[in-house]
């Protein structure tokens, strides 16, 4: 029911219905929290944190490496997937072949499977010996087949009504991307996209199969070092969540921000 309450609320209410969502955030966090306490509890486990924090830089550096690999691939994977949709969208018919069965190729087949063959097979055959951007450019395609379909999404909601009319006050057709397409695609694409990049950080983690000193990699290296499991992958796991989170939050606001407009 309140999925489609289209009703307009007051002020009062908006601050209301915020302050209850808070409250009851706060209350399934710390019950979740307990929850995680009593079972960790029921475990009897000896914690070894103190062999874990020796290695307390490989957590760092990997924190590191896992941002800037995402951060790259993100903006490569922004342009391929411009392009791609220019394709989808192209008059020639065997540009619109050749993106769709990229589309479909990418999104049918598991990651991982992709990242061996592009690394063992692809890359060394063309002699791209430097794992780091063989990693970087596999992410960028992965990610390019999706980002592909949210800009054509976005482009598509922009009502053919508002292109003839661009075209009848004289603007060219690159003029009307610039004036009225982008503006109005960019409110539906920012939050589908802003998600692609949670997934993308998540996704970086399989690199480590191709031993790049991620945070994924370093943690299993910590592991196999102290054979402490939990105390290992914990902070992997809040390293993770530490660099989606924000994302997730500038997501929603991204979300209301649009719904005001609209």
């Amino acid at each position: 029911m309140g999925l489609f309450n289209n009703k307009i609320e007051s002020d009062a209410e908006i601050r209301l219905r915020k302050r209850t969502e808070k409250i009851v955030s706060v209350a399934v966090v710390f019950v979740v929290g307990l929850l995680f306490a009593w079972s960790f509890n029921k475990l009897n486990y000896n914690w070894n944190w103190s062999a874990v924090y020796v290695y307390r830089e490989k957590f760092y550096l990997g924190f590191i490496n896992t941002l800037w690999i995402s951060f790259s691939a993100l903006l490569l994977s922004v342009l391929f997937g411009f392009i791609i949709a220019y394709c989808l969208e192209s008059g020639n018919v065997l540009l619109r072949v050749l993106a769709r069965l990229y589309i479909e190729l990418i999104r049918g087949t598991p990651l991982l499977v992709q990242i061996l063959i592009f690394f063992y097979v692809i890359a060394s055959s063309i002699g791209l010996e430097n794992r780091y951007f063989v990693g970087i450019l596999n992410l960028a395609f992965f990610s390019a087949a999706y980002i592909s379909e949210i800009f054509r999404a976005g482009i598509k909601s922009v009502g053919q009504t508002q292109l003839e009319s661009a075209r009848a006050i004289g603007l060219t057709n690159r003029q009307t991307l610039i004036y009225v397409v982008i503006p109005q695609a960019a409110r539906v694409v920012l939050p589908p996209l802003a998600g692609q990049f949670v997934s993308l950080i998540k996704d970086s983690s399989l690199l480590s199969i191709i031993a790049i000193s991620e945070l994924t990699l370093n943690a299993q290296e910590v592991n196999s070092f102290t054979y402490s499991s939990l105390e290992s992958y914990l902070p992997l796991a809040f390293g993770y969540l530490l660099m989606t989170f924000p994302i997730s939050l500038w997501i929603r606001r991204i979300e209301r921000r649009v719904q005001l407009e609209n």
